[in-house]
């Protein structure tokens, strides 16, 4: 197996998408390291070695990517619609200073693939699954400005390692990534699970920013790891790939799902005042199924109700 015997950092082993990488490389006999700020790697993710690091020190980052032969970058610095809208830049720097540091100390401790995970915000709004190639057909949505113009650089920084043969550079762009692990506060988490939080507190009235016809694609964490391992062993060539479920739902199905695996019995009610993002994402999979072969596996109503159980026994 490619994996087989490399040494492997991933940052952000004890969050979303990084627990499942980690636990995947481990399966395919990597020896991994993950690191971890705040979130501690769980025990389920299996024998690796764990450091625990901050990655706008300089020190910590050449600490961590030493002797490591491919890099997994997993960690961000992650918030809800209500802090982008008051606060973006909470978001983007410590992001973008992280991003391109662990980038340039990767390239020289003679990494050989580095990988990122960009952002569906960098496209620029549309009404149907869009394309990688459509990146730049306008400017990112107004709630996602600074977010997708700090990915977009992220990208073609990693585009002048690639090109100058520095550094192989495998990225994907993800739909809205949910599932264990996932941080679950109004402040930090996303809106699945801000919303099944507050679901199994069983609040009342239970408020749902924005209105129910938004249109998203979630997409598993374990889905999204599996499409990781397989761009940064096949596709490494500084080339976005999409990774999505291709499977379309709206907020207010959503809300419905999360309420019955939460039973909790109450009429939702959809605040449009508060601030809310982009009427309708979905991404073009095509790419991902022609060059990796990528097929989603976990349906959205067996990933949401292990996902409620999760979050019900961690609360």
């Amino acid at each position: 197996m490619f994996y087989e015997g490399k040494k492997v950092l991933v940052t952000g082993a004890g969050g979303l998408v990084g627990t499942q990488v980690a636990k995947l490389l481990l399966e395919q006999g990597a020896q991994v390291r993950g690191t971890y700020r705040n979130r501690e790697v769980p025990s389920w993710v299996g024998d690796i070695e764990t450091m625990q690091c901050n990655f706008m020190d300089i020190e910590d980052v050449k600490k961590a990517v030493k002797g490591m032969d491919i890099v997994f970058v997993c960690s961000a610095n992650t918030s809800g619609a209500g802090v982008m809208a008051r606060d973006p830049l909470q978001h983007i720097t410590p992001n973008l200073i992280m991003n391109s540091t662990l980038m340039e100390e990767s390239y020289r401790a003679g990494v050989e693939r580095f990988f990122f995970v960009s952002s569906a915000t960098t496209y620029p709004p549309a009404d149907y699954p869009i394309k990688e190639d459509e990146v730049f057909d306008g400017e990112p949505y107004k709630t996602y400005f600074g977010v997708g113009w700090m990915k977009r650089y992220t990208e073609i920084l990693g585009q002048f390692y690639h090109r100058n043969d520095l550094m192989k550079i495998a990225m994907v762009r993800p739909a809205n990534i949910y599932g264990v692990q996932g941080e679950f506060s109004d402040e930090t988490g996303h809106v699945l699970p801000a919303l099944i939080r507050r679901a199994l507190e069983k609040q009342d009235p239970y408020v749902v920013w924005g209105n129910p016809d938004v249109v998203r694609d979630f997409t598993h964490s374990k889905d999204m790891a599996r499409a990781c391992l397989d761009v940064v062993e096949k596709y490494a060539v500084c080339d976005p790939i999409n990774i999505a479920s291709s499977n379309l739902v709206t907020i207010g199905e959503s809300v419905d799902l999360i309420l019955k695996y939460a039973n909790h019995n109450i009429t939702p009610q959809y605040d449009e005042t508060k601030p809310v993002t982009i009427q309708y994402r979905a991404l073009d999979t095509t790419k991902a199924k022609d060059v990796i072969g990528y097929k989603p596996t976990i349906s959205f109503e067996d990933g949401m109700q292990e996902t409620v159980e999760w979050i019900r026994k961690n609360m």
